[in-house]
Order: structure tokens, then C-alpha cells, then sequence
């Protein structure tokens, strides 16, 4: 298929007769407002090659806005994004990226425009005029490449500009946790408290806050010593939805240590009590945690009550997420498929975050030397013995 040039007025207009996509009747199309003839026909042939592509897009004054709210995250939620995610996406949406870049039209956007935008966020991108995490701009451009990648999939744009763009490295802020001997004083003092087996999992397991308060009954299975939380809990605008594990190896089987599955039995028994004390009252939801008459707990209280701990306890003050990451890197539950090292003892996890008894220890036990394999003499053994 041709085109052809034409000079209107000063400037000069390239012509194109292109399918229409329902009908595929020819349809008419132009674009003008070059200076020279050659511009125009080196405009036409870029617009021949992306015809013949596929990629040539219909000319549209759609704001960033406007495609942003009315049509991609609508197409969002209706795609079956986890509702954070979704909630997550309009929050920056709405907070950061439109009313910096909302006014400017979807095909006239650039890498320029971008880079502005993240330089600005860096500067003053808070709403208090401070800063912003690089680490936060990084995921608000994770946003924009992925918008404009389905605007060029919607035959909205030709390109996705974002390619072109830099944001920041976004490298996350290095996480503070505690040391085996905090940890162990923080298992010692919620030792009494009527959530001492959720503390217990976070403490072991490395559960996340929505998994442990999301977790039911049903995924216990105490004589396996297994658990597998399959129904997190989480805060959407404020608003608890039962969602879908964060991601795939968020579907899995977490081991538990001998000290955790005492600590659930013992909490099976308590609620068994309050649910015999309560009576017709008693809210059945089937979750493992809750107040006393069976309704659930919202997940901010686990933060909430574990602040409270930490300052009780006067430990060092990290998050409930810096608590998942706190437990002993070298005695990890085995994950579903996933390989992990091998404790040397089923109990010796749980025992390192007992308190330490001044008896326990290695001194007075005896050496022990190792036999030598497949029964050979020792060399001091074998000279002795000429």
C-alpha cells in the first residue's frame, strides 16, 4: 500500500489509506504540520513500515489520565489481580503518577517526561516534601512500564517509552532484625501471653502477618508437624479480604519444631475452653487466632500487639516482618519442594530459642574419637603394633 504527500499552506501532509480493524474496509488517514517535503515523506515511510508491522496506531488525544483510571486499572481488577495489588496500583496511580504525568496525551508521552518524573519523586516525592525511597520510584516505574507495555498491546501507543527511561536502582533498605539471643528474649516474654503460639510462628516459621492471620484450623496437622497456610488475611483501604498466597511459594508446606506444635496444643486447648465458656455466642470463622469470643482478629492488631511486646521487653525496635527475618538462617523449615540444610537435631531450632540454662553446654562431655572408616587401623595404631 502507497501514500502520498501534499503541500497544505506552509507545511507539508502525508495520506494513507489504511483497513479499518472491524470492517476492513480502507479507511482515510493523514498527518500534517511538517516543514520540508522530505520530512514528510520520511514521516510516510516510517508510517508504511509500522502499517506493514502492525504496530501503526490511531492518532488519539487519550491522557495519561484518562487511560490510566478509566481504562487500565478497571482492566486490572477485571483480570482477578489479587486486591492488593490492585489497591496498591491505584494508590500510586492516583497519589504520584497522575497528577504528574496525567495531563500530558498517552502518544506524545516520553522518556523525558519520565525521567523528570522520577527525578522529582527522588527530590521532594513525599507528601511532606521529603524524599522518596529510590526503592518506592523504582516500583511506581514498574507501574508505568507495565501500563504502557498493555497501551502498546491495546494498539494505543507504538512503542513503550518506559524502555527508554532510568529510573533508580531501587535497592530495598537494609532490613533490622535481631540476634538469636533477642530473639530468645522475646520468645521468654510473650511466654504467658494468649497469642504465644502465633508469635511462636512467626518466630520459627517466618509466616507472613497475613498467612498467620488468615491461618485456620484446618491447616494444622499437629501430628505431622506440619502447617499450610493457604487463606492470608490482608488490609485492603483499610478493609480485611481473604486473598490468594502472595506468590507460588507462598503455597506451602512450613515444618514446625517441637516447641511450636506444644505451643498450638496448648492453644487448641484454650480455645476449646473460651468456645465452651462462651457458648451460643462463640463466632465459629474456623481461624486458629481470635478474640475470645471466636471473631476474627485484624491483622494490623498482630503489629500493633507486637510494638506493645517489643517495648515491654526492651528490646530493639524492629517491624513484625523484621521478626520473620530475625529466625536463624541456618535452621530453616524445608518448604514444600524447596531445599534447605538439614538440622542436626528435629528440636535443636526450637531449643535455640529457649532461654539458656548455665548447665547447658559442651563442657564436661567426653571426646569422642571418630572411628576410622571402613575399619582400618589408625597409623599410630598400625606403627604401634610393628
Amino acid at each position: 500500500m502507497r501514500g502520498s504527500v501534499r503541500k497544505c499552506g506552509e507545511t507539508w501532509t502525508w495520506y494513507l489509506w489504511v483497513p479499518d480493524p472491524l470492517t476492513g474496509k480502507p479507511r482515510h488517514r493523514s498527518k500534517g504540520g511538517f516543514p520540508t517535503k522530505k520530512a514528510c515523506q520520511a514521516a510516510l515511510s516510517d508510517a508504511l513500515a509500522d502499517l506493514r508491522k502492525g504496530t501503526l496506531v490511531e492518532p488519539s488525544r487519550r491522557t495519561v489520565g484518562r487511560y490510566l483510571t478509566e481504562e487500565w486499572l478497571p482492566a486490572i481488577q477485571a483480570q482477578g489481580r489479587r486486591p492488593g495489588t490492585v489497591a496498591n496500583y491505584r494508590i500510586h496511580v492516583e497519589a504520584h503518577i497522575v497528577p504528574a504525568l496525567g495531563g500530558i496525551e498517552l502518544q506524545q508521552l516520553s522518556h523525558a517526561h519520565l525521567n523528570a518524573f522520577y527525578l522529582g519523586m527522588l527530590r521532594e516525592g513525599r507528601r511532606d516534601g521529603r524524599s522518596m525511597a529510590p526503592k518506592t520510584v523504582r516500583n511506581v516505574h514498574n507501574i508505568v512500564h507495565r501500563a504502557l507495555r498493555d497501551a502498546v498491546r491495546w494498539g494505543f501507543v507504538g512503542r513503550n517509552v518506559a524502555d527508554a527511561a532510568n529510573p533508580p536502582a531501587g535497592k530495598s533498605p537494609e532490613r533490622s532484625i535481631w540476634t538469636p539471643a533477642e530473639l530468645r528474649a522475646f520468645v521468654e516474654h510473650v511466654r504467658d501471653d494468649r497469642l504465644y503460639a502465633a508469635w511462636m510462628l512467626f518466630a520459627t516459621t517466618g509466616m507472613r502477618r497475613s498467612e498467620v492471620a488468615g491461618l485456620r484450623i484446618v491447616d494444622l496437622d499437629l501430628d505431622a508437624a506440619r502447617v499450610n497456610p493457604r487463606m492470608p488475611r490482608v488490609l485492603v483501604d483499610h478493609e480485611v479480604v481473604v486473598s490468594e498466597p502472595k506468590t507460588r511459594a507462598g503455597r506451602r508446606s512450613l515444618a514446625l519444631d517441637p516447641a511450636t506444635v506444644a505451643a498450638l496444643q496448648d492453644h487448641l486447648v484454650v480455645q476449646a475452653a473460651e468456645r465452651a465458656l462462651v457458648g451460643r455466642r462463640y463466632v465459629d470463622s474456623g481461624l486458629l487466632f481470635t478474640w475470645p469470643d471466636g471473631r476474627p482478629i485484624n491483622p494490623a492488631r498482630f503489629s500493633a500487639w507486637f510494638e506493645q511486646h517489643v517495648t515491654a521487653a526492651g528490646l530493639p525496635r524492629i517491624t513484625l516482618h523484621g521478626l520473620r527475618h530475625s529466625r536463624p538462617q541456618g535452621r530453616r523449615a524445608r518448604e514444600g519442594h524447596q531445599r534447605a540444610p538439614r538440622p542436626r537435631h528435629r528440636g535443636d531450632h526450637a531449643r535455640r530459642l529457649l532461654p539458656r540454662h548455665p548447665r547447658h553446654g559442651r563442657a564436661g562431655r567426653e571426646h569422642r574419637r571418630r572411628p576410622h572408616p571402613r575399619g582400618r587401623p589408625r597409623q599410630q595404631d598400625a606403627e604401634a603394633s610393628h
